[in-house]
């Protein structure tokens, strides 16, 4: 499946408008630093693209990319993801 890429959080890795492909998530392995997409925890109407930078207890810390911290909502403002809400992982 192919993600577009949408905002600067993900900055200088992934450029607004960048289409990445993603596997559909089915309980693979994720691992650190993979970049995974998820329903965002506090409007689902939000679809995210994040990096992870901790698992823990079937839970992901995610992170953006942009060095300047007010330009991605992720982890460090809603905190730790669970596994259920990812949808994909990027390849």
């Amino acid at each position: 499946m192919q993600v577009t890429i949408r905002g600067d959080s993900m900055w200088p890795s992934l450029k607004d408008g960048q289409e990445i492909i993603c596997s559909p998530y089915n309980g693979q392995t994720i691992f650190l630093n993979q970049v995974v997409i998820f329903t965002h925890p506090f409007n689902n109407s939000i679809i995210a693209a994040k990096r992870v930078k901790q698992i823990q207890d079937r839970k992901l810390f995610v992170e953006g990319d942009n060095p300047d911290p007010t330009a991605s909502d992720d982890s460090h403002n809603f905190g730790w993801i669970n596994f259920e809400s990812v949808i994909a992982v990027a390849d």
